[in-house]
């Protein structure tokens, strides 16, 4: 069947990203797309550690996404308002309508106003700062140190919500009472959960670990959970099908609802497992038909506010 045909009404990538590391790399930063051939818990990213621009990305499929939620691309940025200006730049030039999730620091002494910097790119709407960390996993941790106990941090994310911005939450099942924990004074702040949780451990323990911490998350209110990411920790899952991603699927239609779950690609990262469009086909093809426009348009257009016509 022909992609047009599964998604008639078109859908939008929740999770992406765009990048310079070749033409920008000095003025941004990009510290992990220039350490060449350095392994990440995702695998060698050397065919990737080059300029994936928003045109490259759009003609990845039969049918571009309407719309997309572009995600940051490094947690060490040397400058991440560079970043959301390239981006929104990015958009504009190909006339891609766009969410904007940028990197900031929430500890820092100049929060407010580096929010506002990033405010002036129009597309901005919201925080990723990755937390996740496991003390026994240094291969697998993304953050230099332990953001959710940190008071300063914490009190961060008031100004997101004070502001109307929106967190994307990355970390690992075993760190869902600190999360929790941590968002308890921000009821009205709109956590998107990435990457599904990030179901690294494949052990009988691991998913009831991982299924118990959704579960969890789901309770709180505003929070929403993206199908994406499968390739991060195993990146044989398009071979593997559907009986590898199926059950993380249930599990997270189960407890959030569809309406409270999206679609991303993960996309160029994702790139080292799978085609684009193989992700795409294998996550609509397998959602009961009465969640795909839930999954692939309405939840990250409500979490994120896209407005389309």
């Amino acid at each position: 069947m022909r992609l047009s045909d599964l998604l008639p009404s078109g859908y939008v990538d929740a999770h992406h990203h765009v990048w310079a590391p070749e033409s920008l790399g000095e003025q941004i930063g990009y510290g992990w797309l220039r350490d060449i051939g350095a392994p990440k818990p995702f695998g060698d990213p050397t065919p990737i550690q080059r300029d994936y621009l928003m045109m490259e990305f759009l003609a990845e499929a039969s049918v571009a996404p309407r719309a997309s939620i572009h995600v940051q691309t490094d947690g060490a940025l040397a400058d991440p308002v560079a970043e959301t200006r390239f981006v929104q730049a990015q958009a504009d030039a190909a006339g891609h309508a766009v969410k904007i999730v940028a990197l900031v620091d929430l500890s820092a002494d100049n929060l407010a106003d580096t929010l506002s910097d990033h405010a002036e790119s129009r597309d901005f709407c919201g925080v990723r700062q990755i937390v996740a960390r496991l003390s026994d996993r240094p291969d697998l941790s993304f953050a230099p140190r332990d953001y959710l106990s940190d008071p300063q941090w914490i009190g961060g994310l008031k100004q997101l919500e004070d502001r109307g911005l929106t967190f994307d939450l990355q970390m690992y099942p075993e760190q869902a009472s600190a999360a929790l924990e941590a968002l308890s004074a921000t009821p009205a702040l709109k956590v998107i959960i990435d990457h599904a949780l990030c179901p690294y451990d494949q052990s009988v323990e691991g998913q009831n670990l991982w299924a118990e911490a959704v579960s969890r998350m789901a309770k709180r209110p505003n929070t929403y959970m993206k199908l994406s990411g499968w390739g991060m920790y195993e990146n044989d899952w398009a071979e593997r099908g559907v009986g590898f991603f199926a059950p993380y699927i249930d599990v997270i239609l189960k407890e959030f609802g569809p309406e409270r779950v999206m679609w991303g690609s993960n996309y160029p990262v994702e790139k080292l497992a799978t085609p684009y469009e193989t992700c795409l086909r294998n996550v609509v093809e397998y959602l009961p038909p009465e969640s795909v426009s839930d999954v692939f348009y309405h939840s990250a257009a409500e979490a994120y506010g896209l407005k389309l016509t």
